[in-house]
């Protein structure tokens, strides 16, 4: 258990997860006056917390590794897949899920069903991945 706990790796990732999902429902507060403490625990938002620990971890193994050692490569590699998967699939998913709510809506309204909503913040823009990569960047940087 001492070598989980003391593993610099995991710290960081842990890290720059944990700045990220506490940053969420602080700059929702932000925008829009209200304190939604969903945003602790949910996916998706500003800044991606999906980012922040791939590239946390990627830049972790790479400074310890090194840029040209296999584990970077995996780390890196799974960063891009990562971040892609957050920016395009879940975005699309986003977009679709508001589509159909609002498609809902308009049954319900002219047929008087009640059918439970489509949860529509699920991936990222590509401005929220930038941010989270970021962080995780700045996490990697800060445990050393």
């Amino acid at each position: 258990m001492d070598a989980l706990i003391g593993n610099d790796v995991l710290q960081t990732c842990v890290l720059a997860w944990i700045v990220a999902q506490f940053s969420k429902p602080l700059i929702h507060y932000v925008h829009s006056r209200r304190l939604n403490l969903r945003y602790f625990v949910s996916a998706g938002g500003m800044p991606s917390s999906h980012s922040a620990v791939v590239v946390a971890l990627a830049t972790r193994v790479g400074a310890d590794t090194g840029l040209s050692s296999v584990a970077f490569a995996l780390a890196a590699v799974f960063a891009a897949v990562v971040m892609y998967d957050a920016a395009g699939v879940r975005r699309a998913v986003s977009l679709q899920a508001r589509v159909l709510n609002r498609m809902l809506t308009e049954m319900i309204e002219a047929q008087h069903f009640n059918e439970d909503r489509l949860r529509e913040l699920i991936g990222h823009t590509p401005f929220e991945v930038f941010v989270g990569a970021m962080l995780g960047l700045l996490s990697a940087i800060s445990v050393r």
